[in-house]
């Protein structure tokens, strides 16, 4: 499953617990179809020390959220966008912000 969204990239939360929460994206899951972003959908996990880990406990982090509930924040006009492809000059396809119309890759 190809994302619309890539990591680095700011966005805000449309739906969920976290919703209008903005983040930039840690990590991308495409194949699963899935984001990390930072700061949103922190969850606990039980960790036990091992000689490894040595300080066990409750440790929290983000979990991968559905990448269909975030939205790319365009980095010209710092608005929740949809990106459109437009070809560059070398003819290789680039995201644009269909609100302003500014490249989001640089």
């Amino acid at each position: 499953m190809k994302l619309h969204v890539r990591k680095d990239d700011q966005v805000i939360v449309l739906t969920g617990k976290d919703q209008g929460k903005k983040g930039k994206i840690v990590s991308a899951q495409p194949e699963k179809g899935r984001v990390v972003v930072e700061g949103v959908n922190i969850v606990s996990r039980h960790r036990k020390a091992t000689p490894t880990v040595s300080q066990g406990g409750i440790i929290k982090q983000e979990a991968p959220i559905h990448s269909s509930n975030v939205m790319v924040i365009c980095p010209s006009c710092k608005k929740p966008t949809r990106t459109a492809h437009k070809v560059m000059t070398d003819g290789k396809f680039a995201r644009a912000c269909k609100k302003c119309g500014e490249h989001i890759d640089k």
